[in-house]
This record gives structure tokens, C-alpha cells and sequence, in this order.
């Protein structure tokens, strides 16, 4: 036999091999798919034999979604939520909450379809007082969308997107749309776009934690909500608030927001804010501020937050002014406060903040330093002003540049802002310690976020509410 007649036979016999491999492949899958479209219970028809006030319990298994609730019954999985999974076979929103009063508990709910026009979701809600909680929902386009639904409780769900497809392609976590009055507490969103509020109004988003996606939270044209002890790692933005009035930002840790536009918190256009109590750690920028506040007689508080670690601590677009610093710790930052133009941040309130780059005493021991901090702008700004030259920020060549331009400036430096009573140790007792927002001039006191409007005739409170007698101790 000759040496090319076995180079055939041998490829021959590969070829066959691969062959019935792929045969092989295509029955099991075939089979896999029956078995499992066999598998789906269904579960429209127990939604519509119940009456209202009714609970399904769900065993362990696999159930046909695309389900529609329509009246106030309790879905709730009766077992471990990993063995109770609602299946939406790739199609549509896997369950669409269109009632009052409705409760979906301890399930899995995974595999949406992806039409975006559509909004297809794990679920949706589209009334009120409804309770979704301790739910695990993934594989799905957008997590949960609310629109025009008040009173509802969002608790302790896992959620995720599709995690095949790239950042800006996935669907919101969380979305509400014209939605009032409602809990979001204790979730975990993972490897989603964005978590988003649209003019939405008195809502309270409380520890939950944001990680791997676009937007930790982002606001548009909304009002008097309250953001409060929630954790943000690893997104390209923590925390923005657009067009957005009112809102208190308070107790959050907004951790990693890395990348060309990593922002910890950032405002364009918004008024009336409060941002008290926040950990910004680690980012490209700790807070942007961008035409903010923009209501005229309006102010910013920015009041005993920890910026420390970031690339640029805080960074205005523009010489803007009506922005509060005070009882602030700056820390390790590459560069504390900076303008994107050759201008100063002087137009704003700096009093009583503490800064690793003071050089100065405490004679008489009053905890401030016995002169003022200033923080000049020099024209050397290579590493701002060319904007691939940020990329050598840190190392010894701008460093020494840096050095060389206050040892021997060519012109006289900006003053950028100044300081007149910075704190001489970052432990101190603040000036600001009763302030706890929602106070400001045009907002509305911290204790009304949520309480009874005229319009929803429902009534909620900064306490944890639950209406229905679920809570979970």
C-alpha cells in the first residue's frame, strides 16, 4: 500500500469520524430539546383558575412562561428557588404582572426574548402594591421594567442579563418609567447595562448592590427620590443624576468606575441634590460635575464624603458655582479638584474639609489648620490637556514635571479654591453632623420620601413597609 493511499484512508476514516460525531450531536440535542419541551408544565392555566386572594404553590420543576397575572394571587415556589424555574423558552417577558396586589416569590425566571421595542423582560410590572422578592432572574434581556406602577416592592432578587452579549447590547436591571412610591431593596444586579429611573418620583433605593455593568444607577428628569446605603463596584459609572431634582445620595460605596468616562457620581443639570456619607473609591473620576446645579437659587451639598484614591478626586466641565463642600476627606488622590478648562472651582463653598496635602499647623489645637488650603493650577497640564499623555499619569516623568512646575512656575498659578478652615486630621467631629438631606431650599424633608400622595392614595414611609404580612426576617 502506498504512502498516499493511506493518507486517503486516514482522512477518509477522520472525515467519517467527524461525520457521525455531528450526527451524534444533533440527536442528543433533538432529544435534550424534547425531553425538555416535554418537561415545561404548564402554567397559564393554574394563573387562571385562581381567584383573587389565592396562593400557587409551585413544586420543584420546570414551567412554561410567557404567563400573564391578572388578578391578586401569590406565585410563590415552594422549595429551593434553584429547582422552581419559570422558562420563557426565548420568547416575550416571562411573566407580566397586570394586576394589583400580586406577589412573585422564591422563583428562577430566566430565558426572555431580546426584542428591545418590546421591553421583553423577566418580569414586568403594570400595576400596583405588588411584591417581587427573593427571586433569581437571568438569561433575560431587561430584569424587571416598571411602567406607571406605584407601591410596588422590589426585594432581595438576583438579577442579570444576556452574558453573551457586549455591555452596552444587555437590558436594564431595574427600569422604572413614570412609576411613584416604591421599595427597591436588597437586590444584587450583575453583569447588566444599567439599573435606570425615568421620571419617576419618591421612590427609595436602598442596599442593593450593583456590579460588572454600565450605569449603577442612572436618573432622568426625576425627582425626590432617595438613594441610601447601596454598593457600586466595577461599573463604568456609579451613581449620575440627570436632569434630576431633589434626590439624596446618602451612605453608598461607589468603588472601581474605571476606563476613559469611569465616573464615581456625576450630575449634568441637576439641582437641589445631596450627597452626605458616601465612600468614592478607586475611580478614574470621584465626582463630575457638569452644569450643576442648573435651577437658579439652587444648591449642591456635598457633605462628609471620603473621595480618596481616584484618578482626579473632583472634576468640574466648567467655572460653575452653588456646589457645598464641607466635612469632606480628600485622600490619596492623583489630583484633589480640578476644572476641564484653565479656570478655577473658587465660586464654590469649600469650608471645613480635610486634605492629605495641607502643609500646615494646628497651634492653638482647634482641629483646623492655622492657615488656609489652597490648591493652585499651574500651566504645565500635559496630562489633561492632551489627552493620550493621561495615560503616563503617575509615573516619574510628569511627576517630575509636576514638581519642576512649582518649583520654578514660567507664569503665576490659578488659584483653584481655597480652604479657610481645613481640618488638620481626617478623624474629626463634623460641622455638617445633624444635616441629613432632603432639606435643601426646593425639596421636600427626608421624612415625606414616600409618604400618602393625594394622586396614589397609598402610604409609605422612610420604615421598612410591607403591606402584605411577608416581610422576611
Amino acid at each position: 500500500m502506498t504512502h498516499a493511499t493511506c493518507t486517503y484512508d486516514a482522512r477518509r476514516g477522520a472525515f467519517l469520524h467527524a461525520v457521525l460525531l455531528f450526527l451524534f450531536a444533533v440527536l442528543v440535542s433533538a432529544r435534550s430539546a424534547g425531553v425538555r419541551a416535554e418537561e415545561l408544565k404548564p402554567l397559564q392555566p393554574l394563573i387562571d383558575a385562581a381567584k383573587p386572594g389565592d396562593m400557587i404553590l409551585l413544586k420543584p420543576g420546570r414551567y412554561k412562561g410567557n404567563v400573564v397575572v391578572d388578578k391578586a394571587i401569590s406565585l410563590i415556589g415552594d422549595g429551593p428557588r434553584e429547582k422552581i424555574v419559570i422558562d420563557g423558552g426565548g420568547d416575550g417577558t416571562v411573566i407580566v404582572l397586570k394586576t394589583d396586589g400580586a406577589t412573585v416569590r422564591n422563583l428562577t425566571i430566566e430565558n426572555s426574548g431580546d426584542d428591545y421595542n418590546e421591553l421583553d423582560a423577566g418580569i414586568q410590572v403594570r400595576g400596583n402594591f405588588n411584591v417581587v422578592k427573593d427571586n433569581r432572574i437571568r438569561n433575560v434581556l431587561f430584569g424587571i421594567d416598571m411602567q406607571q406602577s406605584n407601591n410596588n416592592i422590589i426585594k432581595r432578587n438576583e438579577i442579570s442579563s444576556f452574558t453573551h452579549l457586549g455591555l452596552g447590547l444587555r437590558g436594564d436591571g431595574i427600569r422604572l418609567w413614570y412609576s411613584r412610591n416604591n421599595r427597591i431593596r436588597n437586590n444584587h444586579l450583575h453583569h447588566v447595562r444599567d439599573f435606570v429611573i425615568w421620571y419617576s418620583a419618591d421612590n427609595i433605593i436602598a442596599e442593593n448592590r450593583m456590579t460588572d455593568g454600565r450605569y449603577g444607577l442612572h436618573f432622568m428628569y426625576s425627582r425626590y427620590n432617595l438613594v441610601e446605603n447601596n454598593s457600586y463596584f466595577r461599573n463604568s459609572v456609579g451613581i449620575y443624576l440627570m436632569y434630576s431634582d431633589s434626590v439624596v445620595v446618602r451612605g453608598n460605596r461607589v468603588v472601581q468606575a474605571v476606563g476613559a468616562a469611569g465616573i464615581g457620581i456625576g450630575f449634568k443639570e441637576a439641582s437641589n441634590i445631596d450627597i452626605l456619607d458616601n465612600e468614592v473609591l478607586y475611580n478614574s473620576v470621584g465626582m463630575y460635575l457638569d452644569s450643576s446645579p442648573f435651577q437658579p437659587d439652587t444648591t449642591v451639598r456635598i457633605y462628609r464624603n471620603t473621595i480618596a484614591f481616584n484618578d482626579m478626586g473632583v472634576r468640574f466641565l466648567t467655572n460653575w458655582s452653588g456646589n457645598i463642600f464641607k466635612d469632606n476627606r480628600f485622600m490619596n488622590n492623583i489630583r484633589h479638584v480640578s476644572v476641564s478648562a484653565f479656570e478655577t472651582a473658587k465660586r464654590n463653598i469649600w469650608e471645613a474639609n480635610y486634605w492629605d496635602t495641607y502643609e500646615g499647623y494646628d497651634r492653638d489645637g482647634d482641629g483646623y489648620g492655622d492657615k488656609p488650603y489652597r490648591l493652585f493650577v499651574y500651566a504645565d497640564r500635559i496630562w489633561m490637556d492632551v489627552k493620550p499623555a493621561a495615560f503616563f499619569k503617575g509615573t516619574p516623568v510628569l511627576t517630575m514635571l509636576d514638581f519642576l512646575e512649582r518649583l520654578a512656575p514660567f507664569t503665576d498659578p490659578l488659584l483653584m479654591l481655597e480652604d479657610r478652615k481645613p481640618r488638620i486630621s481626617p478623624d474629626f467631629e463634623p460641622i455638617t453632623r445633624d444635616y441629613v438631606g432632603g432639606g435643601g431650599n426646593r425639596g421636600k424633608q427626608t421624612t415625606t420620601f414616600g409618604l400618602t400622595t393625594g394622586e396614589s392614595k397609598a402610604g409609605t414611609s422612610l420604615e421598612d413597609f410591607d403591606p402584605f404580612g411577608l416581610k422576611k426576617k
